[in-house]
């Protein structure tokens, strides 16, 4: 089994070396990459197929075709001693944002340091999702009422006075029967089988492969269904089943659209693939929320949805979406817009790597949502030369407006909230200083 692992945006060339990977390998691992739907239209959104290598984009995750597996990491500063403990320490990073921006309770603690550094983060999420699911069926599979309707000799439940005078009227020794029985065959427990079966074929450690094996056998009375036709629609999660909403959001991240069954030279491959920019953004956003739940404040993601211009006909065009506006009631105090980019380390340099694109929507920003507190956030890193948190701030010309520009590392996740909650804060300080003074 070849496994290479690298950053984003990094190149992994073709060759037989450890840090290289053959280029039939390489080949394999394209073909699938191509198919996500993250590939976009060029099939070149996940990864470059260059003549002397690959090169990964903004998508982070695990591509896996026969023989062969390519992790492509997040670029995030983490302290470590080697290689394999910085590489460790970055896919612990991921999973915690994975775990606050899909809703899903990880507690990765049973994941020793070592394991981290050795295990690919495909194979890390296979691992969490087997132990948790073994331990919550040896408590019991949930159960629910089902209706049945079926032709039997004695009555159960209630009478089909329909069937039974029409289609039974022959024969009058068998009952038509509407009854409902206590079934595990159920949605929440089809889902988690369609689960089991998918990463049975693609669980690599032999731990896991003997749990998937174990709850394979537990799950063999349960119909199988594909997983283009499972009813999620038909689970319910409540007080009864409240323990399996943690598995139930797992199996629905790894049996989703990111997760991808795909057909690559008529091998089998598989991906679970990640845009960063859109990670980023929800993950700042619900830790955004739980930092001020306390407040008086309220955090609105991919809301405001008003419209730049309106035609002639009164036909409004051009719909925004900021990421974030913060409000206090129908108001809005600022517009928080991230961007999965390093900023600029070059101090000398007034626009420290800003998009001017970037300007001109906050700009149109402000004037929509008349907010005067703009502000672009970016992941912190050690080459920006400066410590995280204010890294420049501009005055809006003609205007009372001002844009800020924050960066937050993620290496520390202790003190994200505040980092967060001090983003919002700040002005509001600045503000009560200067009419104070006033």
């Amino acid at each position: 089994m070849i496994r290479r692992t690298i950053l984003e945006w990094e190149t992994i060339r073709y060759g037989n070396a450890a840090d290289e990977m053959p280029m039939a390998v390489a080949d394999r691992i394209a073909a699938v990459a191509a198919t996500s739907p993250l590939a976009g239209r060029g099939g070149g959104g996940v990864l470059e197929h260059g003549r002397k290598g690959l090169r990964a984009r903004g998508v982070v995750g695990v591509i896996a075709a026969p023989g062969c597996a390519l992790e492509i990491l997040p670029k995030i500063d983490v302290a470590g001693g080697s290689d394999a403990e910085t590489t460790g320490n970055i896919r612990q990073r991921l999973v915690h944002m994975l775990a606050v921006a899909l809703d899903l309770k990880i507690d990765a603690g049973q994941v020793t340091a070592l394991d981290w550094q050795r295990e690919t983060l495909l194979e890390i999420l296979i691992r969490l999702f087997s132990e948790k699911l073994v331990d919550a069926v040896r408590q019991g599979m949930p159960r629910c009422y089902v209706k049945h309707a079926d032709d039997l000799p004695t009555l159960r439940g209630r009478l089909n006075v329909t069937r039974q005078f029409t289609a039974l009227a022959v024969e009058p020794s068998r009952l038509a029967c509407r009854f409902d029985a206590l079934t595990p065959d159920i949605a929440l427990n089809r889902i988690m089988k369609a689960a089991v079966a998918r990463l049975s074929r693609i669980a690599r450690t032999t731990n896991s492969q003997r749990r998937l094996r174990e709850l394979a056998f537990a799950y063999a009375d349960i119909a199988d269904v594909p997983v283009s036709a499972l009813r999620w629609d038909q689970v319910t999660l409540d007080r009864t089943n409240a323990r399996w909403r943690e598995l139930y959001n797992l199996a629905r991240l790894l049996l989703g659209e990111r997760f991808q069954t795909t057909s690559a030279g008529g091998s089998d491959g598989f991906s679970l693939l990640f845009e960063m920019n859109t990670l980023f953004e929800e993950y700042v956003a619900l830790m955004l929320k739980r930092a001020l739940a306390d407040t008086d404040l309220r955090v609105v993601s991919q809301g405001g949805r008003l419209y730049c211009l309106e035609a002639n006909d009164r036909r409004q065009v051009f719909q925004t979406r900021p990421d974030i506006l913060v409000k206090r009631g129908d108001v809005v105090l600022q517009v928080i817009d991230t961007k999965w980019k390093r900023i600029a380390a070059r101090i000398d340099d007034p626009k420290r790597g800003v998009s001017q694109a970037d300007v001109y929507q906050m700009m149109a920003y402000g004037r929509l949502y008349r907010c005067d507190r703009l502000t672009l956030l970016y992941p912190h890193h050690r080459e920006a030369g400066c410590d995280e948190g204010l890294i420049g701030n501009y005055a809006v010309n003609s205007s009372s407006d001002r844009l800020d520009l924050f960066s937050v590392d993620l290496a520390h996740s202790d003190r994200i909230k505040s980092r967060l909650a001090a983003i919002c804060s700040l002005r509001e300080a600045e503000t009560d200083i200067v009419a104070a003074e006033g």
